[in-house]
């Protein structure tokens, strides 16, 4: 790097890094199991599938044992569609912890330590880096059952730094849409896990059709079976479709998951299918807890949620 230190371009000294370093073995010991969500380009509704995973897993799990790290450092959107804007990471004596969603999901992102919903983050990579590593060894997370990580579209800074600083990673969820041009990129997000011996768990193809939400028609905007067809293709599982469903917008935009509150729609029902074939997979590789929350809690609904989030407005 032309002679520029590595210390230089972190702005932590070799022994700070040691200490990090050692601070996030220790504390990412503690998760069982760590998925990574990424895809080859933007718009396929990356953030949407890892909030309703979490969502998912939540339901299934006992309180706090699953949490989302927001990798996505220019445009963090894990707190909106979570109905957790506003929110702040608390500070303790003993260190900083994640803020606490629906479900009791922990979720860490850049958008609680911005001043305003319209900062701007302007970093290079090595700032992007630091960020991650930070919020991966000084964040307390606590015993969890999963960890999601949603990242930013490509495979650059972001995606690196988070598979090159947690080797363990049980694998990656890949998203795409039907289209040949977004699978034509999506390609590339699946080649690049396996440059980095990371598991492709599987494929969801979102945007999967339109399902009109009065009669039920299905109408292919973007073509059909592309996502199964490159699953074929790479030699990867193909975990299901998310037709499209102008309910699923609303509910993002309000900060509800849409399978809390559309739990009867085909886009909820095929969600559930796919994270079943998730927790499947890391069921084989180890041990996941299976206590549920209570009936009221796991079947919330939108009335509720939306209360939740009024209050949240009113005390912000």
């Amino acid at each position: 790097m032309g002679g520029v230190s590595q210390e230089q371009h972190t702005g932590f000294k070799r022994g700070e890094l040691g200490e990090q370093e050692k601070r996030l073995r220790e504390r990412m010991g503690r998760v069982k199991h760590k998925i990574a969500v990424i895809s080859g380009k933007g718009g396929v509704g990356k953030t949407m599938v890892t909030v309703n995973l979490a969502v998912a897993f939540a339901k299934k799990s006992a309180p706090g044992k699953v949490g989302i790290l927001d990798a996505d450092i220019h445009g963090p959107c894990v707190p909106r569609m979570l109905g957790m804007k506003g929110d702040i990471l608390r500070i303790s004596p003993i260190g900083a912890f994640p803020a606490t969603g629906p479900l009791g999901i922990k979720v860490v992102s850049i958008d609680f330590l911005l001043p305003s919903q319209e900062t701007p983050v302007i970093w290079r990579g090595p700032l992007k880096m630091s960020a991650i590593r930070q919020f991966l060894s000084d964040i307390t997370w606590g015993e969890l059952d999963l960890l999601l990580i949603d990242l930013p579209p490509g495979t650059g800074d972001e995606a690196l730094s988070v598979m090159q600083l947690l080797p363990e990673m049980d694998g990656v969820v890949i998203v795409t849409i039907p289209s040949e041009v977004s699978q034509d990129v999506v390609k590339k997000a699946v080649m690049f896990a396996r440059e980095l011996n990371i598991p492709v768990i599987g494929v969801v193809e979102n945007m999967s059709g339109l399902i009109c939400p009065n009669c039920g028609t299905r109408i292919d905007v973007f073509k059909k079976g592309g996502g199964e067809a490159m699953s074929r293709e790479l030699g990867v599982d193909f975990l299901g479709e998310i037709p499209l469903d102008p309910r699923i917008c609303e509910a993002s935009d309000e900060g509800m998951p849409f399978i809390m509150v559309q739990e009867g729609s085909p886009a909820a029902k095929s969600f559930a299918e796919i994270a079943e074939k998730i927790w499947g997979f890391l069921s084989e590789k180890g041990s996941v807890e299976t206590e549920k929350h209570p009936e009221h809690v796991r079947n919330m609904d939108k009335n509720g949620l939306r209360r939740e989030a009024d209050d949240k407005e009113v005390n912000a």
